[in-house]
């Protein structure tokens, strides 16, 4: 039986490595296409194509995986998406991918607190400390004191917290939803939602842009089903570490391909938002399994 945890962690832990090439993939495509294209445009190629990917369910199960009783939800989890994915395109397209890399990992900090407001979470004074501190190391790595502030790290941030709401919603999603339901209903709602928003900025793709559309359309839909099934296999606190390899991917491939060398503070204040953002998930493991602890103890009435 412990052979058979062990193998699946394992599973999990190289699933989550596959997820962080492809995801850093998509993210230096984005980046060189925007040289040609409006990231606005590459977001709705990059869910269009998307369909490619999730395309087998629906030719396995027909229109079972669209079956639901949450569609408002969906619209909702969607439009925040949407906007999310349009400021994140955005951010790649004029700053550095380390700085993109790391004010991304910033998003569990404000789902954290939006926890609270919505779903009525209680935190403890750690875990208030670990959002502040995660939010001074974002403000490292913008050092807003000795360098211009960039637009696309001001984006970032506004991806990371409207992404935080879709993330609730996933969450509330969940409890009902199956995988494969909430990914199917966001590709298919975000193709027109990010259909016009690249309306406005349209320029018929080359033959050479339609190739890297469609490797950003496979390899983030791709990586986005392998991240689920990686937490399927492995507990977060165990497979959620490795994400951080999608800012060495990003390091690598902006030094090799976009001359890009991040600085000292983008290290620093990458390190200190990614063991923030480990450590409210590790309080969020201990604190559940106590409820569950409390839950079974309890006596039932009678």
């Amino acid at each position: 039986m412990q052979d058979n945890n062990n193998k699946s962690v394992l599973n999990g832990i190289g699933l989550m490595i596959i997820a962080t090439v492809l995801f850093s993939v998509m993210h230096a495509s984005i980046k060189y296409m925007s040289s040609s294209l409006h990231p606005f445009e590459i977001a709705f190629f990059r869910n269009l194509f998307g369909l490619i990917v999730i395309a087998p369910w629906f030719i396995k199960y027909g229109l079972e995986p669209l079956k639901t009783k949450k569609i408002k939800l969906h619209m909702a989890r969607s439009f925040f998406n949407v906007i999310a994915m349009l400021s994140f395109f955005y951010s790649l397209s004029i700053a550095p991918l380390a700085d993109v890399a790391s004010l991304a990992f910033t998003a569990p900090l404000f789902a954290s607190i939006l926890a609270v407001v919505f779903l009525k979470e209680i935190i403890g004074i750690k875990r208030i400390m670990a959002i502040i501190l995660g939010f001074i190391g974002a403000i490292i790595v913008i050092d807003p004191v000795y360098s211009s502030i960039n637009n696309g790290h001001i984006l970032t941030l506004l991806s990371a917290s409207v992404w935080s709401i879709s993330l609730i919603i996933i969450k509330i999603l969940g409890r009902t939803e199956s995988s494969v339901t909430i990914t199917s209903y966001m590709v298919l709602i975000m193709i027109p939602l990010s259909g016009i928003a690249a309306y406005f900025y349209w320029e018929t793709p080359t033959i050479n842009d339609l190739i890297f559309l469609i490797i950003i359309g496979i390899s983030g839909t791709s990586a986005q089903m392998l991240l689920a099934q990686a937490l399927r296999q492995g507990d977060t606190s165990i497979i959620m570490p490795f994400d951080f390899l999608k800012l060495i991917w990003a390091v690598g491939i902006g030094y090799l391909f976009f001359f890009e060398v991040p600085s000292l503070n983008t290290w620093l204040g990458s390190i200190i938002i990614f063991l923030s953002t480990m450590y409210i998930a590790y309080r969020e493991k201990v604190l559940s399994k106590k409820i569950k602890i409390k839950n079974i103890t309890q006596p039932v009435d009678q």
